[in-house]
C-alpha cells in the first residue's frame, strides 16, 4: 500500500505538472463510474516517471493498481483480470472525448457499457456550526433504516442496539445525507466484519479478523483500502467502541474511541460495495451485513451543518 500512499500524495502535484498535456492525454484524473443496478467502479489516474499510473477501484474489494493496460491516443486499454480456471480474462477498453470516458467492459462473451465522469473535487470550507445531535435509530425497531435484500435480512432491534443475527443484508437509512458529523458505537465479535458506510460510498472498516488476512489499509478504522489511521489502537474484539467521524466534501475526520485516527484527510473516491458513484449527491449511510453477523451497533446520532 506504500505505493498507493505515493500515489495518493504525489496526485495533486502530477495533475498540475500534467495540466499541458491534458489536451493530449484526457485520461488523467479521477473518474467515477456508475454501472446499474447498484455497481460502481472508480478510475484514477495520474503522470509518473513520464508514463500513466492508474489505480481501479472495482465493485467489490479494495482499490489496486492497474500495472497492464495500453494507451493509443484517446483509447486506453485496462487489463484489470487475467483469465482463470472458471473465468474468462476482464478487460475494459474506453475512448476519451468531451470530458469523458466511454467504452465496454469485456468478459469473454460478456460486455457491459461504460460511461465515466469526472469525480467532483468537493472542496468547501468545514461548517461554522453544526445542530444538536439527533438519533438515527430509536432504539425499539427499524423505523428509518431498511435492508437492501428484504428476503435476505437478518437485521433487527434487540435492547436498543441495531443486531445483525448473520451474514445477510446490508441496513441503509431512509434518509440522505450530504456533510455531518456522526457519532456510532460499534461492537465487534472475534472474526467479525463489517463497515459504517458514508453517503453509501465510503467505507469506515469494522473488523476483528486476523492481522494476517488484512494489511493496515483494510482493518479497523480504516477508510477501506485508501486511508490507513495514523494510530494503532488496541484491538477489542466483542467490547463496545465508537467512532465520531466528520465528512465535509471528501474530507474526513475519524475519531476512533476518543482518539483522532484520520485528521482532515481528502478519500480518493469510492470503496468497495459503494450503491453508486455519483458522488456529488447526498447519500445514505449503510451498515454492512453481508460479511459476517454478530455485529451489533448503538447510539447513532448526528449532527449537520448549521443553517
Amino acid at each position: 500500500m506504500k505505493l498507493f500512499a505515493a500515489f495518493l500524495l504525489a496526485g495533486t502535484a502530477c495533475l498540475l505538472a500534467a495540466q499541458p498535456q491534458e489536451a493530449a492525454n484526457p485520461f488523467l484524473g479521477r473518474w467515477d463510474f456508475t454501472i446499474a443496478p447498484e455497481r460502481a467502479n472508480w478510475l484514477g489516474v495520474t503522470v509518473k516517471g513520464g508514463g500513466l499510473e492508474i489505480w481501479f477501484q472495482p465493485t467489490g474489494g479494495n482499490v489496486y493498481q492497474v500495472k497492464d493496460f495500453k494507451l493509443a491516443g484517446s483509447h486506453l486499454t485496462l487489463n484489470l483480470q487475467r483469465a482463470g480456471a472458471k473465468n474468462p480474462a476482464l478487460t475494459w477498453e474506453l475512448d476519451a472525448a468531451g470530458g469523458k470516458l466511454t467504452g465496454l467492459q469485456k468478459r469473454g462473451e460478456n460486455q457491459i457499457q461504460l460511461t465515466g465522469v469526472r469525480a467532483p473535487e468537493l472542496k468547501r470550507d468545514e461548517p461554522a456550526a453544526w445542530t444538536t445531535p439527533e438519533p438515527l435509530f430509536n432504539g425499539q425497531d427499524l423505523t428509518g433504516w431498511e435492508p437492501l435484500d428484504a428476503a435476505n435480512n437478518h437485521w433487527s432491534a434487540r435492547n436498543g442496539e441495531l443486531f445483525n443475527e448473520s451474514h445477510g443484508a446490508n441496513l441503509k437509512t431512509t434518509r440522505k445525507f450530504d456533510d455531518f458529523k456522526l457519532h456510532i458505537e460499534y461492537n465487534c465479535p472475534d472474526d467479525g466484519n463489517s463497515g459504517v458506510y458514508l453517503r453509501g460510498r465510503y467505507e469506515v472498516q469494522v473488523e476483528y479478523e486476523p492481522l494476517s488476512k488484512n494489511p493496515p489499509e483494510r482493518r479497523i478504522g480504516s477508510i477501506y483500502g485508501f486511508l490507513t489511521p495514523a494510530v494503532d489502537l488496541p484491538r477489542k474484539p466483542g467490547e463496545w467502541e465508537s467512532f465520531d467521524i466528520t465528512l465535509v466534501g471528501r474530507t474526513v475526520t475519524v475519531v476512533r474511541n476518543g482518539v483522532v485516527t484520520i485528521d482532515h484527510k481528502e478519500i480518493p473516491g469510492i470503496t468497495g460495495g459503494a450503491l453508486d458513484a455519483n458522488e456529488a449527491e447526498a447519500g445514505p449511510f449503510f451498515l454492512q451485513g453481508d460479511h459476517t453477523g454478530g455485529l451489533r451497533f448503538r447510539n447513532i446520532r448526528i449532527s449537520l451543518p448549521k443553517r
